[in-house]
């Protein structure tokens, strides 16, 4: 359910209003549909999706909790710009899982796994070869969901999902560097390649080089679009409104 359409759909079948409101809005911060520093209007929200105001206002509420949106009392919300520290913590607990599970799939996984995870680089070279960035991004989480699998941890995988939600904020906009899908999925490659051969020192430094590749990726993006970052470990509160090129208002940088 990524779409208005979708969610009145799913209204229809008797979803719960306020869960399917705040997954959809979620998605569209997350993918960066809504980036960091865009006001949030529950009238124009609840308008938009067709709701009232209390599951738009309910949902902000928990996306404040997971520090997707910071509230500024008589200024408003605001999707919360990428903060350094919410990055590194969400790379500290995936790294940490994903290596984890890591080590039992050196002997857990299954030839059968071998090949499913071979399968998803083949699709991830193709996504590659069409220049669609959004479809690689979903690939990629169905990669390290299945790499988790096939260490008979898969059940872990959205414990891993849930904690690294800031950090894909960051990861979607490292997606458009000149060659970054080219090299993430030679980067996969070479774990399913060492995995294969139950080479495990191999494929966890091959995975934590993976993994950390974000950090040089955050530092260009921080340089290109200073806006979208903060350097405090609260947030920073808009002095007023700007309107970007497509005109969206969003607060300056402080």
């Amino acid at each position: 359910m990524e779409s208005v359409h979708g969610l009145r759909a799913a209204r229809a079948q008797g979803r719960n209003t306020r869960r399917l409101v705040y997954e959809l809005l979620r998605s569209r911060v997350v993918s960066l549909e809504l980036p960091p520093g865009t006001p949030l209007s529950e009238n124009d929200l609840a308008a938009e999706l067709g709701v009232s105001r209390t599951p738009v206002r309910e949902s902000l509420i928990l996306l404040g909790e997971e520090g997707l949106v910071d509230v500024y009392p008589q200024l408003g919300t605001f999707v919360s710009r990428i903060r350094e520290r919410d990055v590194v913590s969400a790379q500290f607990v995936r790294e940490a899982l994903e290596c984890a599970a890591l080590r039992d799939a050196a002997e857990a996984a299954t030839d059968d796994d071998i090949a499913d995870l071979r399968a998803l680089l083949d699709a991830q070279a193709e996504a590659e070869r069409r220049n669609d960035t959004e479809g690689f991004f979903r690939l990629d989480e169905e990669f390290h969901a299945r790499l988790m699998a096939a260490s008979g941890h898969g059940d872990a995988w959205p414990v891993v999902s849930q904690a690294k939600t800031q950090l894909d904020r960051a990861r979607r906009l490292s997606l458009p560097l000149t060659q970054q899908l080219a090299l993430l999925i030679a980067q996969h490659r070479a774990v399913v390649d060492l995995l294969s051969e139950r080479d495990l020192d191999g494929a966890l430094d091959a995975l934590r080089t993976h993994l950390r590749l974000v950090f040089t990726d955050v530092e260009k993006i921080r340089s290109r679009h200073p806006e979208l970052f903060s350097d405090a470990d609260t947030p920073l509160q808009p002095r007023r409104a700007s309107r970007s090129r497509t005109g969206t208002p969003r607060p300056e940088a402080d």
